[in-house]
């Protein structure tokens, strides 16, 4: 990973998809892993900068995450790009269904986090920015910004 590290509690983030994508929505899902991917989650390696969740036959599934394999497991590691079934209630999903159907709306897995003992994974419902939507974010952070010295100059 590059960048800044992950949160207090944070396995992987996806900081990229702040900028990519406007999150309209977001949902806490468990992970079904093996042993070793959890040994190596616990141990903070993991990589979600290029994963998506997608909708098969009434399951939801991330793909594109990277788990690297687990040093000390031997044989009985696992393959790290592997799809992972994520888990969330039935109704949750069939609303997730009719949301993506929508032009344009997309599942981006923002985090992967430890709660308790068990993995999980923050998604968010999101639309692509486009080039010109990005740089008006830019162009209004850097405003506000501005906006905020001025504001502590005069606090002076």
């Amino acid at each position: 990973m590059s960048g800044k590290p992950p949160a207090q509690g944070d396995v992987a983030t996806n900081r990229r998809a702040r900028h990519k994508f406007e999150q309209l929505e977001k949902f806490e899902a468990g992970v079904v892993l093996t042993g070793s991917e959890v040994k190596s989650l616990r141990g903070g390696k993991a990589q979600i900068n290029e994963a998506y969740a997608v909708i098969e036959k009434g399951e939801l599934w991330m793909r594109g995450a990277h788990i690297p394999p687990y040093e000390h497991a031997g044989e009985q590691n696992h393959e790290p790009d592997r799809a992972r079934k994520l888990l969330l209630h039935r109704r949750e999903i069939e609303r997730l269904v009719g949301k993506t159907a929508e032009k344009g709306l997309t599942l981006v897995p923002t985090r992967i986090y430890f709660k308790g003992s068990n993995a999980k994974v923050e998604l968010a419902l999101a639309k692509g920015k486009e080039g010109r939507d990005r740089r008006r974010d830019i162009r209004d952070r850097d405003v506000r910004r501005e906006v905020e010295r001025d504001f502590r100059q005069k606090l002076k």
